[in-house]
């Protein structure tokens, strides 16, 4: 999902999920994430700034890559 040269917002990575039919339970599971902690991050509850969360973000899209950033 992080493909985008763009950030995408929250509702954008929600939309994303509901077209391809995935869950955000079954995202997390694939990447090594809990639900929550997810969640958390596309609720705007963990500002993903460093650490877990912000792998989190930018595996979503909603941040961009360092590279990218650059």
């Amino acid at each position: 999902m992080a493909t985008h040269a763009k950030a995408l917002t929250a509702d954008q990575v929600k939309e994303n999920f509901r077209q391809r039919g995935k869950t955000i339970t079954q995202w997390a599971t694939e990447n090594g994430y809990t639900r929550n902690e997810v969640y958390r991050v596309l609720n705007g509850q963990a500002k993903a700034n460093y650490g877990k969360a912000h792998d989190i973000a930018v595996k979503l899209g909603l941040k961009p890559t360092p590279a990218m950033a650059a």
